[in-house]
């Protein structure tokens, strides 16, 4: 970077998100530039913290998004590019070397967008995880099915939140899913499908130490929620328990071992009801989606929107401090509503410490010192939101934004 002048970093993103990251970017002196998709040209962004907006088409193949940021960077230094969305992670990262700026490259981020992969790198590293086989080879996907006992979760290898998730209950059904792939079969694998309990882990990493993680446990797990309705819930876990240590410990474990280096990661753990053991789900290296950041705020007053710029600006190069922890417990609760703007007025309890106003949604984020008085209002109010405006809607095949 030449000496004197601002820092300049690129957002790019497909949805409406990262408005705080681009705030602390501003607020550390970056020259800030967004480039998102045409139809969020004015969305919710923060203006006054943006020095340009570019727009690009939905669906812009990666060549035709080299040829645009590079006909930029003949006229303004680059110094970082980051994807504010995990479905823009793996065009930054083609970005990043193409145009040789610092940052994770494609080895690297396949470990945080492909699940064969991310599964793969987690067995070699010791981490257990659910039996799965790559869909490629018809024998091996035959050995698989004759060996572990059904059913299965057909997976795409790259897709979030349930997303294009098939649960297969015999062979045939398979087969049938398989023609109806054709040439995309390979970018699946076939997963075997354990009953548990779901959790996450949410991560500040620097320089390859976890300096923050902060577990979770969902309440129903979100495959069930996204294929059969229901209402969300997740809650932040005692920091002394036992669910808590362990999973703190196997999150190290797993990012030490897929190479991470700083920034943030949302990783996602199942505890089997067979043995009572934890399994590694998926991992991505974003700020969780479903106001997890705003439930870590609420516990520990940590915004990952905020610890990721500062991450990202300083590049190691700048000693990174944690900002001060407050020991609380939080909880979210979100449900499709049937109505277009619900009412939520009835519910009063002081521990509402945000009001989640969203199209078609209903939803708290709660705070308070109690992990038990959490936990009462999370299941107290999973019964009102059903009655009072749970609605259902088939889960996508593709992300929508």
């Amino acid at each position: 970077m030449q000496e004197g002048r601002p820092h300049t970093i690129l957002c790019v993103s497909s949805y409406e998100k990262g408005q705080e990251f681009i705030r602390t970017c501003k607020a550390i002196g970056c020259h800030v530039l967004l480039l998102t998709v045409e139809k969020f040209r004015n969305g919710d962004w923060p203006f006054d913290c943006l020095d340009d907006v570019f727009t690009m088409p939905e669906d812009l193949p990666l060549q035709g998004l080299i040829y645009s940021v590079s006909y930029y960077a003949r006229s303004r230094q680059i110094d970082r590019i980051v994807a504010l969305d995990e479905f823009d992670m793996e065009n930054v990262s083609a970005l990043r070397e193409h145009l040789r700026i610092p940052g994770m490259g494609l080895t690297t981020v396949r470990y945080f967008r492909d699940k064969l992969a991310m599964r793969a790198r987690a067995k070699e590293a010791g981490i257990l995880v659910p039996e799965f086989v790559h869909v490629l080879n018809y024998d091996n996907l035959r050995e698989f099915m004759s060996r572990v006992p059904d059913p299965w979760l057909l997976k795409p290898r790259s897709q979030a939140s349930g997303i294009g998730m098939k649960k297969i209950h015999y062979p045939d059904q398979l087969w049938h899913w398989l023609d109806q792939l054709g040439d995309q079969q390979s970018f699946y694998l076939l997963e075997e499908f354990l009953p548990g309990s779901v959790y996450h882990i949410d991560s500040v990493v620097s320089e390859r130490g976890v300096v923050f993680a902060e577990a979770h446990a969902y309440g129903t797990p979100p495959l069930d929620t996204s294929h059969h309705g229901g209402v969300f819930t997740t809650r932040s876990l005692p920091a002394d328990g036992e669910e808590n240590k362990s999973l703190q410990a196997i999150n190290r474990n797993l990012l030490e071992g897929l190479g991470f280096v700083r920034g943030v990661t949302h990783a996602e753990f199942l505890k089997s009801h067979a043995d009572g053991k934890f399994y590694f789900i998926e991992v991505a290296a974003r700020v969780g989606g479903a106001y997890i950041t705003d439930l870590v705020e609420a516990a520990s007053g940590i915004n990952l929107w905020r610890e990721w710029a500062r991450l990202e600006v300083g590049a190691g190069k700048q000693p990174y401090e944690l900002p001060p922890l407050r020991r609380e417990h939080a909880g979210v609760i979100l449900s499709l509503a049937r109505q277009e703007q619900p009412d939520t007025s009835a519910y009063t309890d002081p521990e509402i410490f945000y009001r989640i106003k969203r199209f078609h949604h209903a939803g708290f984020v709660l705070k308070s010192p109690s992990h038990e008085r959490i936990q009462h209002l999370l299941d107290s109010y999973a019964q009102r939101f059903t009655a009072d405006f749970l609605a259902t809607a088939p889960v996508p095949d593709k992300p929508s934004s």
